[in-house]
């Protein structure tokens, strides 16, 4: 496959290229060619774009799909097909499946369900037997099947001293634990977060004090086992404060915000909409504003659409009863351009690599073609029209965002968004 990018802008922080609008030749998956112009000749697809702008390929950290199990929420090819489209080129997969990823054999599985995509699929692995926090999963076996890192989505590790184990004894083979930051006690039967409009609402709260509570456990047991942590998706002021400090402490710890939380506030769900239903639940402008500060200042090292599709049976019930969770690939790209700017979010797009031990790449030419293609310009409301996944439960339905996604070049395929 041949292909020529016209006058892109390249967007590449590490790259001798960057903020420089070239002419990009890919012969066969390898950049072969840089420069202010190249000729066109009838072998090559030709991108052009009023705005095209290109940057290394996006990883997102933590995507949910819903095979094996829950394929009426989302398949692993239409899920790789929606990150394609959205821009990315490599994904971090949770382990909320039916079965749990628990095993070998279920990482190898979905590795399988990935093979030849466009989309590099790079499995989490639940960190105890059927997410149960009972007992550790066979974490050596799975990272030999090419699992990333070792969590529970969405629970956390109940037991404490389970969670001390698993940072010993991943230190033997470098593994990364995943600890999600909720006390489940003190979040009870809460379903959103605990203020002024939970009380108007009539509904059970989830005080930040469960999230904070449970980074200061995690962090204390780090601090004396040692090994890789990461907190995902954290969603309050004082979390941003603690991991802060730890890591003024010299811990291995690093953290995620989910792309929502950086956008909406509790005061979104006085309608009762159940896509505003997510965990962590959506927090005060307070905490959103300590969160925008925590990632530019590099407190929070990763930014995540928290992509998790849920079928209309599970979500357009009752608001109590809802199942947790919104689709937010489709949207990460034009919410995060319109908070940060184009060469911050470009920055936040392409972190996270290195943590979960995936190969970086950056724009030069005789290297593999691994590469986003955006407009940063265009200025839309988001609408069902633009949502690709199999389930339609997106909280960005009528938020006004800035930037599309075009496409991705990656492994020798080109993925546009039409």
């Amino acid at each position: 496959m041949n292909i020529l990018l016209k006058s892109a802008k390249i967007i590449d922080p590490a790259g001798e290229f960057h903020l420089k609008k070239q002419d990009i030749l890919i012969e066969k998956g390898i950049i072969t060619k840089i420069s202010d112009n190249i000729e066109q000749t009838s072998s090559y697809e030709v991108i052009t774009h009023k705005n095209l702008h290109v940057s290394p390929g996006w990883i997102d950290t933590s995507v949910s799909f819903g095979e094996p199990g829950y394929e009426d929420r989302e398949t692993i090819v239409n899920g790789l097909s929606t990150a394609a489209k959205s821009g990315f080129t490599s994904v971090v997969v949770n382990p909320n499946t039916n079965p749990v990823a628990d095993t070998n054999a279920d990482i190898a599985f979905i590795k399988g369900k990935a093979n030849g995509n466009a989309v590099g699929l790079y499995p989490i692995g639940a960190l105890t037997v059927k997410s149960e926090s009972i007992d550790l999963a066979e974490l050596f076996d799975m990272q030999n099947a090419g699992a990333v890192a070792f969590g529970d989505y969405q629970k956390p590790v109940t037991n404490p001293n389970l969670l001390k184990i698993a940072l010993q004894y991943t230190q033997n083979f470098d593994g990364l634990v995943l600890s999600f930051p909720e006390e489940n006690k003190i979040a009870a039967r809460g379903v959103v977060n605990e203020e002024k409009t939970a009380t108007k609402l009539g509904l059970k709260g989830i005080p930040a004090l469960a999230e904070e509570l449970q980074i200061v456990r995690d962090l204390y047991i780090l601090e004396y086992a040692g090994g890789k942590l990461h907190i995902p998706t954290i969603s309050t002021a004082k979390s941003v404060q603690l991991i802060k400090e730890a890591k003024k402490k010299g811990h291995d710890v690093t953290c995620s915000v989910a792309i929502h939380n950086l956008m909406f506030t509790d005061e979104c769900l006085i309608e009762f909409d159940t896509n505003f239903k997510v965990l962590p639940p959506l927090r005060t402008q307070k905490d959103v504003n300590a969160l925008v500060k925590g990632v530019k200042d590099g407190v929070i090292d990763y930014v995540t659409s928290d992509h998790n599709p849920i079928d209309i049976e599970h979500k357009k019930i009752e608001f109590d009863y809802a199942m947790y969770g919104t689709i937010g690939l489709e949207s990460a790209f034009g919410a995060l351009n319109k908070i940060f700017g184009i060469e911050k979010t470009i920055e936040l797009l392409l972190k996270g690599k290195e943590r979960f031990g995936i190969e970086t790449t950056s724009i030069n030419e005789n290297i593999n073609a691994n590469l986003s293609l955006f407009d940063p310009e265009t200025e839309y409301m988001f609408d069902q029209n633009n949502i690709f996944s199999s389930s339609k439960n997106s909280m960005f339905t009528g938020t006004d965002l800035k930037g599309k996604a075009l496409g991705i070049i990656s492994n020798n395929q080109l993925i546009l968004n039409k």
